[in-house]
């Protein structure tokens, strides 16, 4: 069936419903829905599509589009549920069950016949992550079972006047309902609002007499003090006393002043400053009992190690990536045979960190220091060859965060994940390896048509294509659990022994027919000519991605790299 998507953005769920229906056979084109309707109206007119889906829409379609076509709606809420601020609003309620509608489109907003419906449980997370997991899981499963009913032709949409439908609007969630009271709240309202609100839009506040909107919430157990009071810092996060406890805080965002650049997230301690706020140092292995955050934690059961990492939005400063290899180095000095890097759900990592070389007084060197210690951890797993390591995708990954994973001996990915294998759509070469681990795996042909298309692919197309070794099946919130029994599993294997003197004979071999750093040099050259010229697109690219402008790189492309009227083929 020919599709054609409309979407405000080319979010992780738009990536996910186009992979997936593409998975299926279906022939898929996408529109950004701005800067105004004429865009959809010229998709439309050229790619003639037999249906059209908005995964995530955030203005209505024009009346003629919606009138001449079934335009079929997704609304991250239950049947009935009408409104903006749907998902907001079920973790701001603690909602234990929630639901993805998939509507037909009309004048009113979320009123439209009901093609299909999923439930799914809202997990103690924060928005960002429960959108990327549960609510695309739902989502992507009731799109499918709405375009084979559209495609079957007999199946007729139920109306929301049916009595079985409990019709609810719900307004648009505004600051004063989640700004936080730290007089009055307890720590678990404080960390239902912060996590109502992580990514977007924050919580509104005020920290050193400045206002600016808190992202991100994590329960700390051992630190005290009074209600409001910040406490301390730890890896770019700050602590924040509440009235019977204290919450993390990893990143803030500025409040928008007339006449400003669009403002952007960034670790908190970054923003406020000089603060004198003392470092809460913990140990990589928290001792058991401990409830505190950190992003990144080594853990031992058996004969297998764990560096399990999280960072905001799966972006990688140079700070997180030299964190990360001193984990790292410190799992190579246990006898364990089998290391598995990530394992959490959600996002494994994208590259480096944007937003921070963005910030940076000289965002060239920012991006130069930022792409040398992505360089040398993913080297670092590059080198590992007395023992299989694993890298265990809960969640996307994209550009640097791929090949990171491509460097471990296997890579388990949970089925929702999608991956993005390119850099292009930054207006970047490449580096971490990828001219090696990605060819190694792929072949050379494929390597260069994924490189080239900048398209997004479902976890089963990159198993197909050998990105991934071994799908994981499960709900995002089982991900971790059964990663830890495969590694079991891998640990006690009769021939893991054979596995790793085959690996370092490898290793051996293609050092000698090109040694690792010849890739890095060759990679870091076209890279740094990038960096330093002041003209070139990824600086543009780069500040209207962070700063989430109009021609941000989110555009899609067609296969051949031409965009078509809006949209990609």
């Amino acid at each position: 069936m020919d599709i054609l998507l409309v979407v405000s953005a080319f979010n992780s769920l738009s990536q996910r419903v186009y992979a997936e229906l593409a998975d299926h056979g279906h022939h898929v084109d996408v529109v950004l829905a701005r800067p105004g309707p004429d865009a959809v109206r010229a998709a439309v007119a050229e790619t003639k599509p037999e249906l059209v889906i908005a995964p995530m829409l955030k203005t209505a379609l024009p009346d003629d589009v919606w009138r001449e076509h079934t335009c079929l709606i997704v609304h991250p809420g239950p049947p009935g549920d009408r409104g903006p601020s749907a998902l907001d609003r079920a973790i701001a309620d603690q909602v234990p069950d929630w639901g993805v509608t998939v509507l037909q489109a009309e004048a009113a907003m979320d009123a439209g016949d009901i093609w299909a419906a999923m439930p799914f449980r809202t997990e103690p997370v924060g928005k960002s992550d429960l959108y990327r997991n549960e609510v695309s899981d739902a989502a992507v499963a009731a799109v499918l079972l709405a375009v084979r009913r559209y495609a079957e032709g007999s199946f007729k949409p139920l109306p929301q006047s049916d009595p079985a439908t409990h019709v609810v609007w719900r307004g648009f969630l505004r600051q004063e309902r989640r700004r936080v009271d730290w007089e009055h709240d307890s720590t678990a309202t404080v960390l239902n609002k912060l996590r109502g609100a992580d990514s977007q839009p924050g919580v509104l506040d005020e920290l050193l007499g400045r206002e600016l909107f808190l992202h991100g919430g994590h329960p700390e157990d051992q630190l005290r003090g009074r209600p409001g009071e910040l406490l301390a810092t730890r890896a770019g996060a700050v602590c924040r006393a509440t009235r019977d406890g204290a919450v993390w805080i990893p990143e803030l965002r500025p409040r928008k002043n007339s006449g400003d650049p669009a403002p952007f997230k960034r670790p908190a301690a970054s923003v406020l400053g000089p603060t004198g706020l003392p470092e809460a140092a913990v140990p990589l292995e928290l001792p058991p009992g401990r409830r505190t955050w950190t992003d990144i934690r080594y853990r031992q059961r058996g004969d297998v190690g764990f560096v399990t990492f999280s960072f905001p939005g799966g972006a990688m400063s140079a700070d997180h990536c030299r964190r990360l290899l001193a984990a790292y180095r410190h799992a190579l000095t246990r006898s364990t045979p089998v290391l598995v890097l990530g394992g959490a759900r959600d996002f494994f990592s994208n590259g480096i960190h944007l937003n921070v070389i963005e910030a940076s007084d000289d965002p060239a060197a920012e991006s130069w220091a930022n792409l040398n210690a992505m360089d040398d951890l993913v080297e670092a797993v590059l080198h590992t060859t007395d023992r299989l390591v694993v890298a265990a995708l809960g969640g996307n990954a994209a550009a640097g965060g791929v090949m990171l994973a491509l460097a471990a001996d296997e890579v388990w990915c949970r089925t929702g994940a999608v991956l993005n294998p390119h850099y292009r759509r930054m207006g970047l070469y490449g580096s971490e390896f990828w001219t090696y681990t990605l060819p190694r795996r792929t072949g050379t042909g494929t390597a260069g048509r994924l490189t080239t298309e900048a398209l997004p692919v479902s976890a089963a197309t990159a198993h197909g294509l050998g990105l991934v070794d071994r799908l994981v099946p499960v709900p995002a919130g089982e991900f971790t659990a059964e990663v830890d029994r495969m590694a079991a599993g891998l640990a006690d294997a009769p021939d893991l022994g054979r596995r790793i003197d085959a690996k370092m004979a490898a290793r051996a071999r293609d050092e000698a027919v090109r040694p690792l750093a010849e890739h890095r040099r060759a990679e870091l050259a076209r890279m740094r000519d990038i960096f330093f010229d002041p003209a070139a697109p990824y600086h543009a690219l780069r500040s209207a991605f962070v700063r989430k402008l109009p021609g941000a790189c989110a555009r899609p492309l067609s296969a051949t790299g031409a965009p078509l009227t809006g949209g990609t083929r």
